[in-house]
């Protein structure tokens, strides 16, 4: 099992990351999405409540240059069902549970983002109002687009301390590197939102780190705590 915090502060550039699991009590879901960026466009962006989860935002809309593929809705609940990844895929989905589609099907329908030579991977994540979860990554084959590849993961009970994380890339690089292997088993506690966006924020590195949405979700009556940083707005 990882020390999230130390493997990210380990870690430069992991890029786009999720965090799904269970605390360790029992009693709350807990999610968990960050955005990094190199360049001016990705690191001039906010996250911002919206009525059924976050979008991203240009900070200063005078300095967006492409909107593409860094403009989207991170985080969508439909019927009590967390959305949450790193592109407009969340719609895709959302758009798939609300006509009775489902989670597979609906990525199928997907693949990396055409930002070559990286390619970066689509990310994904779903948590169930009991607590159970999915994990997906959609990737180039080692950098070549001619083939996609699509990894799925299903944790179908919560285990109390225990949640999973993967992220866009493997580290810093040119190309980047995609993400390898499978999601990362890190131990979690019973941090409220706001104390655990603290760790995991101060673990991010301080130049590319962007915006962080933190959420816990009790697992009886389907209330929810929810923080978020970001670094144009002090933190």
């Amino acid at each position: 099992m990882y020390d999230l915090f130390s493997y990210l502060s380990g870690n430069p550039y992991p890029g786009r990351g999720i965090l799904l699991g269970c605390s360790a009590d029992g009693r709350r879901a807990v999610i968990a999405y960050f955005i990094m960026g190199r360049s001016e466009n990705s690191r001039n962006r906010v996250f911002e409540i919206t009525e059924d989860g976050i979008r991203t935002k240009a900070f200063d809309e005078s300095r967006m240059t492409d909107p593409s593929l860094i403009i989207y809705h991170p985080v969508r609940v439909v019927d009590g069902t967390t959305i949450v990844t790193n592109g407009d895929q969340t719609d895709t989905v959302a758009d798939a549970f609300r006509s009775g589609g489902s989670w597979v099907r609906a990525l199928r329908t997907r693949e990396f983002e055409p930002d070559g030579p990286n390619y970066t991977p689509r990310i994904s994540g779903m948590v169930r109002p009991d607590g159970s979860y999915r994990l997906a990554i959609l990737k180039s084959a080692d950098g070549d687009p001619a083939c996609c590849r699509r990894f799925f993961y299903e944790y179908d009970a919560p285990i109390a301390g225990q949640g999973h994380f993967i992220s866009t890339y493997q580290t810093d690089g040119d190309p980047l590197p995609s993400f390898e292997g499978e999601p990362r088993t890190v131990e979690l506690g019973d941090e409220t939102a706001a104390a655990l966006a603290d760790r995991l924020w101060n673990s991010l590195n301080a130049d590319n780190k962007v915006s962080l949405f933190v959420r816990t979700i009790d697992l009886t009556t389907g209330q929810t705590d929810t923080a978020i940083k970001n670094k144009h707005q002090g933190e």
